[in-house]
């Protein structure tokens, strides 16, 4: 266990409200793992059910996602795995009492659904990162990934560093964002956060690069990405080109959304559906700085464990 994992006293529920669970040994490995860093941890019975392709039906995963909000134990709550799911349950989750509860949720991928809702409902932060199985819950694990998660719920202001395209940009606003198809669905309802000046983080995993080009192109037409001061590209992988896209790729599609959109693109922001991610708060205030394809976004901790 690496010493940068350290998470002394830190009270986690892990809950399933999305997809059932493929491998259940990788959640015992991310109790495991969890445990071993000084986690205090608790596990919904939920988690390891199944109902058609959910983890659970929609009455069973609605009431493990309240379970922990009044449990002083747990001041995390961590998503198991994605999938799809949470989009069912928007109407039916108190989100009211969800942000009082002063409770943080971690996760991404589906779990974004109810992180955005989260934010567009009351104005309340959560974390985008790492989740049990597919992180914590890996045959390897990779340092990076959980060096920053013990970071981002520390005391200390956090860094994140990566190489870009980008040559020169400084911004600071309201740090937002997460997976591409999720933030698209929700948008034009009462769950998609209304941020002007933002700096909004994307990502997806097995989206054909035309289909990433037009649901951008269909924020851009919202008017969300010019509302931003920069848009942060993480991790597109999974694809299949054929011979049809005929030089058509990954990049040549974010060259024609940067072409119509005002605000930067910048790639290379270590997130998404890979092993080395970020923990990245949805929220609160970033700043971006970018100097000679070098980016740095620095965001304060969440203050969760001591010093």
């Amino acid at each position: 266990m690496s010493t940068d994992f350290s998470l002394p006293g830190l009270g986690i529920g892990i809950i399933a409200p999305s997809g059932a669970l493929p491998e259940p040994e990788a959640l015992d490995r991310a109790q495991a793992r969890l445990m071993a860093a000084g986690a205090q941890l608790k596990v919904s019975a939920q988690a390891c059910t199944q109902y058609q392709r959910f983890a659970g039906d929609d009455l069973v995963r609605l009431s493990a996602l309240h379970e922990y909000l009044d449990d002083p134990a747990v001041q995390l709550i961590l998503a198991a795995r994605g999938g799809y799911g949470l989009t069912r349950l928007l109407p039916q989750i108190d989100f009211a009492r969800l942000a009082a509860s002063g409770k943080w949720l971690a996760g991404h991928s589906d779990f974004n659904t109810l992180q955005l809702a989260l934010l567009a409902q009351t104005g309340a932060p959560s974390l985008v990162g790492p989740m049990a199985c597919y992180d914590f819950g890996a045959l390897e694990t990779n340092a990076d990934c959980l060096r920053w998660f013990a970071q981002a719920l520390g005391r200390q202001t956090v860094q994140v560093q990566w190489q870009t395209t980008a040559e020169r940009i400084s911004a600071e606003g309201t740090l937002w964002g997460g997976n591409l198809s999720v933030l698209v669905s929700l948008l034009g309802t009462p769950y998609f956060p209304q941020i002007e000046r933002g700096i909004l983080f994307l990502e997806d995993i097995n989206e054909h690069p035309y289909r990433i080009e037009r649901m951008l192109l269909q924020l851009q037409h919202a008017g969300v990405l010019d509302r931003q001061h920069a848009i942060l590209l993480g991790d597109f992988s999974s694809y299949r080109l054929t011979e049809y896209d005929a030089g058509y790729d990954l990049p040549t599609a974010f060259a024609a959304v940067a072409q119509r959109c005002s605000a930067p693109l910048v790639s290379g922001l270590p997130f998404g559906h890979c092993a080395r991610k970020a923990s990245l708060p949805m929220g609160p205030a970033a700043t971006l700085e970018v100097r000679d394809q070098n980016a740095t976004l620095t965001f304060a901790g969440l203050d969760l464990l001591p010093a």
